[in-house]
């Protein structure tokens, strides 16, 4: 019986300085594969509608008939909802003469602030396109629901508030492929983006 013992005994020990003499790698984390469409784009020139842009086909533009439960002050607030990636960009439309244009402004600066909180830095660049269009993009970086949001405008007429969310726990590693690829969509968006009245 102790022979048994210490044959099994020794057995443990003869695998125990084998197994520590192999090589552990650890294995990175993974996510899901994502297929990504080709690039494409149509025209968004709703009749009635103050503006125009491109949107991706793979996107679809549905108008936003309520908000936090009321209906919004006019009836040019829409969303460009990209459903395989569970994603949105939420648009809302002021008219300047009802509203001020500083507090416009102030707004804007207020909501991208709100996502600060959270945020390890943001980045923002002036928005000029060939239309005359001027505006701000905001890129805030780290953890947000909202990693892209900017605003258009004429000042004198017409103004624009525009920011895209994702259907996810915010999580900059993970969300960064489908977030580069919708902010490409968004950057034509700002570029082919004109003012009808």
């Amino acid at each position: 019986m102790m022979h048994k013992i210490l044959v099994i005994g020794l057995l443990g020990l003869v695998v125990m300085i084998v197994s520590c003499n192999s090589t552990f790698t650890p294995k990175p984390k993974g996510f899901f594969k994502i297929a990504f469409p080709e690039k494409q784009y149509t025209t968004f020139n709703k009749e009635g509608y103050p503006y125009s842009f491109d949107y991706p086909v793979y996107a679809q533009v549905i108008k936003d008939s309520t908000f936090f439960g009321q209906v919004p002050e006019n009836p040019w607030w829409i969303n460009i909802n990209f459903p395989q990636f569970n994603g949105k960009i939420y648009i809302s439309y002021k008219e300047v003469d009802k509203n001020k244009l500083e507090k416009l402004l102030k707004d804007a600066f207020t909501l991208t602030g709100k996502h600060t909180v959270k945020a390890t830095g943001k980045e923002d660049s002036l928005v000029v396109n060939e239309h005359g269009v001027h505006g701000m993009f905001f890129k805030v970086l780290g953890d947000v629901a909202t990693p892209y949001q900017f605003f258009l405008t004429d000042s004198v007429k017409n103004f624009l508030y525009g920011a895209m969310y994702l259907e996810a726990t915010p999580n900059s590693d993970s969300a960064k492929p489908v977030n580069d690829f919708i902010l490409q969509d968004m950057k034509h968006m700002i570029g082919t983006f004109n003012w009808k009245k």
